[in-house]
């Protein structure tokens, strides 16, 4: 349980400092003290949790549901995370999620090529490897769709 204490710790404080710590303390109407307790690593502080509703309410001013993500992780489940504002509207067909995904894909080598260069990720790259991953699991997800609509 060490692990997931852990994880979801981080999880949290990402979720907090997404949101920024005053907004947060406003929305969730607890101290910055007490928020920090509950992404603290520190022993005594390793069975404090954010509670569901203050999640959830942090989450709703977030760019990004950071706790529920790892939740679903920890669980093995996917979630599908719309936050792309495309300029175009998808053609919807198969053959335009084939030319995404080969981009997509292209893009994520290109960031991981730069990245390994050094022979080590820095945080900053392994996200904009991790935007890349979850851009072409949405090139994915949407070419699942398309071929689950063409075969009703």
């Amino acid at each position: 349980m060490a692990g997931v204490g852990s994880y979801l710790k981080k999880h949290t404080e990402a979720l907090v400092k997404d949101v920024g710590i005053e907004p947060a303390c406003e929305l969730t109407g607890k101290s910055k003290a007490t928020l920090g307790r509950y992404y603290s690593d520190n022993e005594e502080h390793a069975d404090r949790f954010m509670p569901i509703d203050a999640v959830a309410a942090l989450e709703a001013a977030s760019s990004y549901p950071h706790v529920t993500a790892a939740l679903s992780e920890l669980r093995g489940i996917t979630l599908s995370f719309e936050s792309r504002r495309s300029n175009s509207e998808s053609s919807g067909c198969v053959n335009a999620d084939v030319v995404a995904l080969s981009q997509r894909f292209a893009m994520l080598m290109s960031e991981y090529s730069q990245s390994i260069e050094d022979g080590i990720i820095t945080v900053n790259e392994a996200k904009r490897m991790l935007k890349e991953t979850l851009a072409l699991q949405q090139v994915l997800i949407d070419m699942k769709l398309h071929l689950e609509h063409e075969t009703v």
